[in-house]
C-alpha cells in the first residue's frame, strides 16, 4: 500500500500572526494589566486595518487575554484570584511532569541554561523587565522538554497569562531577583541527571511563587479595588 502523503498544515492567517505577536508582547512584559489599548494606534503601528484588529481583539478576549468594556473600548485583562490559582495549578501538572520525565540530553536544555545566563546577566544589571522575560524563557524551555507542540502551544497562552499576574505587582526587583538563583538551582539539577530532585524543587518554588503574587494581588485590590476592567 501507497502511504498518503503528510498534509501541510494550514497557512497561518494575517489576524493569527497579529494575535501571536500581542501575545508575545503580554509574554514579554510590553503591555500591562488594565492598560487600555487604542484601536487607531495599534492598527497603525502594525499596518494593519481595523478589521483584522478587531478580529484579533475577538480572538484574544476568548483566550481571556484582553477585555472588551462596553462604551469603553478594549483593555489588557486583570487576572481575577481564581484565574491565578488556576494558573498555578496548570504550571504544576505540566511544568513538574515533564521535568521528572525528562530525556538526559534533549536540546531544551541549552534555552534553558541560555535563559539562565541571560536572566543572571539583566539582574546584575537591574533590568528587571528582561529578567521576568528570561524567566518566561526558563519555564517555557521546561515545557519544551516534554516534546509535544500542543503542550507548547497551551503553555505559550499560559505564561501570557502569567506575564499579566506579575504585572500586578508593583515591585519588579521583589517579585524576580530570588527567582534567578531558583532557576539556576533546578537547571543544574537537571543537568546532572537529577530530574527528579529538580521536579521536587520546582514544585516548591511554584508554590512559592503563587503565594507572593496571590499576595501581591490581595493588597492591590484593598489598595485600588482593584476587581478586574
Amino acid at each position: 500500500m501507497t502511504r498518503p502523503a503528510p498534509t501541510s498544515p494550514p497557512p497561518v492567517t494575517l489576524s493569527e500572526r497579529v494575535a501571536e505577536q500581542l501575545r508575545r508582547m503580554i509574554t514579554q512584559g510590553e503591555l500591562s494589566p488594565g492598560q487600555r489599548l487604542s484601536e487607531q494606534a495599534l492598527s497603525e503601528s502594525l499596518d494593519i486595518s481595523r478589521n483584522t484588529l478587531r478580529e484579533v481583539f475577538r480572538v484574544l478576549t476568548k483566550d481571556g487575554l484582553l477585555k472588551h468594556a462596553p462604551n469603553r473600548g478594549v483593555f489588557v485583562a486583570v487576572p481575577s484570584i481564581a484565574s491565578i490559582i488556576d494558573i498555578y495549578r496548570v504550571r504544576r501538572l505540566i511544568e513538574c511532569q515533564a521535568l521528572r520525565e525528562a530525556y538526559p540530553r534533549h536540546p531544551a536544555k541549552a534555552r534553558m541554561r541560555q535563559a539562565v545566563e541571560s536572566g543572571l546577566r539583566h539582574r546584575a544589571a537591574s533590568d528587571w523587565l528582561g529578567v521576568g522575560t528570561d524567566n518566561m524563557a526558563f519555564h517555557m524551555g521546561i515545557v519544551e522538554l516534554a516534546d509535544s507542540e500542543r503542550l507548547n502551544q497551551l503553555f505559550a497562552q499560559v505564561l501570557a497569562e502569567l506575564r499579566l499576574a506579575f504585572g500586578l505587582l508593583r515591585d519588579p526587583e521583589f517579585l524576580h531577583a530570588p527567582y534567578v538563583d531558583m532557576n539556576q538551582k533546578i537547571l543544574e539539577l537537571a543537568e546532572a541527571g537529577e530530574f527528579g530532585k529538580a521536579a521536587t524543587e520546582l514544585n516548591e518554588y511554584l508554590v512559592h511563587s503563587e503565594r507572593l503574587v496571590l499576595a501581591a494581588y490581595a493588597r492591590r485590590i484593598e489598595a485600588e479595588g482593584l476587581n478586574g476592567i
